[in-house]
C-alpha cells in the first residue's frame, strides 16, 4: 500500500469511520417509557413522510431503528421530543427534511461485497464489452452508492482489466440519496480497517496509506477517482441522466420499496440500458413478479431482455 502525505486532503474532510446503522426489530419495547416518548401517531407520520419522500416502506418492525436515528436529530436540535420534531417536519423546513431523510437512510456497505458479481464482470461482462465496443467507450451506473465502496470496487475491477489496453474511455456515475454519503465517497478517504479485505494487488495498486496525522486512514488512487463522478440523486425524482449505460449496479436499494415502486424504478433503468446489458442487484432482492424487462441469468445478476 502506497502512502499519501498529510497535506493531500484537509483534515476536516477525513472520515472518522463509516457508521454502520443496524436495523433492529421493535419487539415488545414500550416506546412511551423511553427518554423521548414515541407515540403511534408520531411513528405513523414518519412512516408516511419517508414513503412520500423516498419511496421507502418502513414496516412496524423498523420502529426501534427509526427511534434510534431520529432521536439524534431531536437531541441536536434541542426540541422537546418526537411530537415537536414531527411538527417541525410538517411545517416543511426543507433543510431539516434533508437531515431527516439522511438520518433514516441506511448506509451499510463494503469493498467487493458479493464477490461473484465482480467475478462475473471480469470473466464475462468486460470481455464482451472489449469485443463489442468499437468506440472503446464504456459507461456504468452505481445507483445507491452509499459511502463509495461499490463504485471504487467497480473501478478497480474495470481498471485492472483495461489497464494495458489503450484508448478506452471509461466513466462511472455513482449516485446516492444521502448527500453526506456522496461527499464522503467523493473524498476517496476511508479508515484503514475498511480496506483490510482487499487483496494485496488491489492494496498495492489502488490504495494509498496515510502518514503522520493521517495515520490510520487510506485514500483511493487518482486513477479510480478520475473514473468516477459522484452525484446526489433521488431515484424517485426526475434524472438528469441521458444514458445509455453498458451495465448497472443497484444493490440493496429497493428492499424498502413496495412492488409498484420497484417496477417503476427497474422499468426506468431498462430505458437507459441496451438489450442484454447486465444489471446487478442485492443478495436479498429479486425482480420476480416485479418487471418482465430483465431476465435472470445468475445469482442476483440480470440481463435486459428485448421486451417492449
Amino acid at each position: 500500500m502506497r502512502s499519501f502525505p498529510d497535506g493531500n486532503v484537509p483534515e476536516h474532510k477525513f472520515i472518522e469511520g463509516i457508521v454502520v446503522n443496524s436495523i433492529l426489530a421493535s419487539k415488545e419495547i414500550n416506546f412511551e417509557e423511553k427518554e423521548f416518548p414515541f407515540t403511534d401517531k408520531d411513528f405513523n407520520f414518519i412512516q408516511n413522510l419517508v414513503g412520500e419522500r423516498t419511496g421507502i416502506v418502513l414496516s412496524d418492525i423498523k420502529r426501534t431503528m427509526v427511534y434510534s436515528r431520529v432521536v439524534r436529530r431531536i437531541r441536536k436540535l434541542g426540541v422537546s421530543g418526537f411530537t415537536e420534531y414531527c411538527r417541525l417536519l410538517k411545517d416543511g423546513d426543507e433543510s431539516e427534511l434533508i437531515e431527516f431523510t439522511n438520518a433514516i437512510t441506511t448506509n451499510l456497505t463494503s469493498f467487493f461485497r458479493e464477490p461473484h458479481h465482480f467475478e462475473y464482470l471480469t470473466k464475462t461482462v468486460l470481455p464482451e464489452l472489449e469485443r463489442k465496443k468499437c468506440d472503446k467507450r464504456i459507461r456504468i451506473w452505481s445507483a445507491g452508492c452509499s459511502s463509495g465502496e461499490e463504485p471504487y470496487s467497480i473501478a478497480m475491477t474495470v481498471h485492472n482489466y483495461f489497464k494495458n489496453k489503450s484508448g478506452w474511455d471509461i466513466k462511472i456515475l455513482a449516485s446516492d440519496l444521502d448527500y453526506e454519503m456522496v461527499e464522503r465517497a467523493a473524498s476517496g478517504v476511508y479508515k484503514e480497517d475498511r480496506v483490510t479485505g482487499l487483496n494485496k494487488k488491489h492494496l498495492n495498486n489502488y490504495v494509498k496509506k496515510g502518514k503522520g496525522k493521517l495515520e490510520g486512514s487510506v485514500k483511493m488512487d487518482k486513477c479510480l477517482m478520475n473514473m468516477i463522478t459522484f452525484k446526489q440523486l433521488n431515484l424517485l425524482h426526475d434524472w438528469p441522466i441521458k444514458g445509455p449505460f453498458d451495465f448497472m449496479f443497484c444493490r440493496n436499494v429497493v428492499i424498502y420499496f413496495n412492488k409498484d415502486t420497484q417496477k417503476v424504478l427497474f422499468d426506468r433503468y431498462a430505458d437507459l440500458l441496451p438489450d442484454n446489458a447486465p444489471l446487478f442487484i442485492g443478495h436479498s432482492e429479486s425482480l420476480f413478479k416485479v418487471t418482465k424487462k430483465f431476465k435472470l441469468i445468475g445469482q442476483t445478476i440480470y440481463r435486459k431482455g428485448n421486451n417492449k
